[in-house]
């Protein structure tokens, strides 16, 4: 890169330290405290990411508390298919959306703050570009079954390419630019998803659905609609498979797997694509999913994860994965003989309530559901086909527009993260050009 300085991490961090993680309940000379952990990286700055609130000393707070455009950086965690070393940066607006109580990195993670004759945007994409690249990797080791990163043989090898400030603002005004319209869209999706919830509360909880002034009420039920087992709305069910990772004489039908883990993932980011598997033809046919069909999870879960989570797969999600999905081992194939997405919805707020705990149990660590005690007990209210229909005809738009937003996330991504190197490596040059800042930076430029 034209005009590039090297310099080592100490050279341009002016403050450095590592996370709290402090204690769960007040107690006297604490102060509360939002806390992030790596976890919640990839979901900053929405406001709607649940921070875990706890209480640390107040000397810690005044040494560790966060400001705007501290980076930071993750220390131990990842999984057995992503290294740790992942990296957020704290935008202004998210001190606007979290400023009840100070910030401070959670254990496993500590903050970088940069010097002034740097730019803080810039940096956070260049810790981005080594960790798409697997540089980040090198300096990861497992430490009983945990992923820690190397923190100091990190700064002590690794050289950064600075170009000068002006440059430094120009490739991340770039850069910002598809992470501003990906946070737009994530808004607009947010939003979406909530008039979904409201409306079927509004509806079918609150029973303020179109025409209750007129209907009677029998028995705490609208007259006409009728109350059903679980097991005879589900007109289809089987349990799910994994199948091998490379293709072989016995499994030659290469499928996308959804597990429980993918779900909450899915939903919110068609980036974060399930598992690709090879599968048996005959295990295939019997679980390949179509649009409207749900995946149900049944096993595994953990202390502070109910199991119980679920998914409708939609037209759009079926054709970002080629039409070849079936739903994980842990999991179950759904196929309602009533409206999917009424179903689909009744299992949301079923799982937000809580009340999808009812039929789940612990055994040896792992929990599993008590999937056919469910379809034997569980009941369901089934309203009148015109309610339905009516219903299906507010929500299947609402769908139809998430998928678009998802999908034009995903390729904004793709985009960021192919000019990512690009920039970063000074193949294309910036230097020239006049770039306009994104609102994001326009105050910081």
């Amino acid at each position: 890169m034209k005009h590039a300085t090297k310099l080592k991490l100490d050279d341009f961090v002016i403050d450095s330290r590592d996370g709290e993680w402090g204690e769960g309940n007040e107690n006297s000379g604490l102060v509360k405290c939002y806390l992030i952990r790596g976890t919640d990286f990839s979901r900053l700055p929405n406001k709607d990411v649940d921070l875990p609130q706890r209480w640390i000393k107040n000397h810690l707070v005044d040494r560790k508390r966060l400001q705007t455009n501290d980076l930071i950086f993750e220390m131990a965690g990842g999984t057995a298919t992503q290294s740790t070393g992942r990296s957020a940066i704290l935008t202004k607006r998210f001190f606007q959306e979290h400023g009840d109580f100070p910030v401070l990195c959670a254990s496993f993670c500590r903050h970088l703050r940069l010097n002034s004759d740097h730019c803080p945007e810039y940096f956070y994409y260049y810790l981005q570009a080594l960790y798409v690249s697997g540089y980040m990797s090198v300096f990861n080791i497992q430490h009983t079954g945990v992923s820690r990163f190397q923190f100091t043989t990190f700064k002590r090898f690794t050289e950064f390419n600075l170009p000068p400030l002006p440059i430094q603002h120009k490739i991340a005004a770039v850069l910002s630019a598809y992470d501003d319209l990906i946070e737009n869209n994530n808004r607009r999706i947010g939003l979406l998803e909530k008039m979904g919830e409201e409306l079927y509360r509004e509806w079918f909880v609150r029973l303020r659905f179109p025409g209750h002034e007129s209907t009677k009420i029998v028995k705490g039920v609208p007259e006409g609609w009728t109350v059903k087992r679980m097991g005879d709305v589900i007109g289809y069910y089987i349990g799910g498979g994994w199948g091998e990772e490379f293709s072989n004489v016995s499994n030659p039908v290469g499928a996308y797997v959804i597990r429980g883990t993918d779900i909450p993932k899915f939903q919110k980011s068609y980036s974060n694509l399930p598992p690709f598997r090879h599968h048996a033809e005959s295990n295939f046919r019997s679980r390949k999913m179509s649009p409207g069909d749900i995946v149900f999870e049944v096993s595994g879960g953990s202390k502070d994860q109910l199991l119980g989570r679920s998914l409708m797969l939609t037209k759009g999600m079926l054709d970002l994965l080629q039409g070849n999905v079936i739903p994980a081992s842990f999991c179950k194939l759904l196929r309602p003989n009533v409206s999917s997405i009424y179903l689909s919805r009744f299992l949301q707020e079923y799982y937000a309530t809580g009340l999808v705990g009812t039929f789940e149990i612990k055994s040896t660590g792992i929990s599993n559901y008590q999937f056919e005690a469910f379809l034997k007990y569980q009941t369901i209210t089934i309203p009148e086909n015109a309610i339905l229909q009516r219903f299906e005809q507010v929500l299947d738009p609402i769908d139809v527009k998430k998928d678009a937003l998802l999908r034009s996330n995903a390729n904004l991504a793709d985009s960021r993260d192919r000019l990512l190197t690009r920039l970063m490596s000074g193949k294309i040059d910036l230097e020239s050009l006049d770039i306009a800042f994104p609102p994001s930076m326009q105050e910081a430029a």
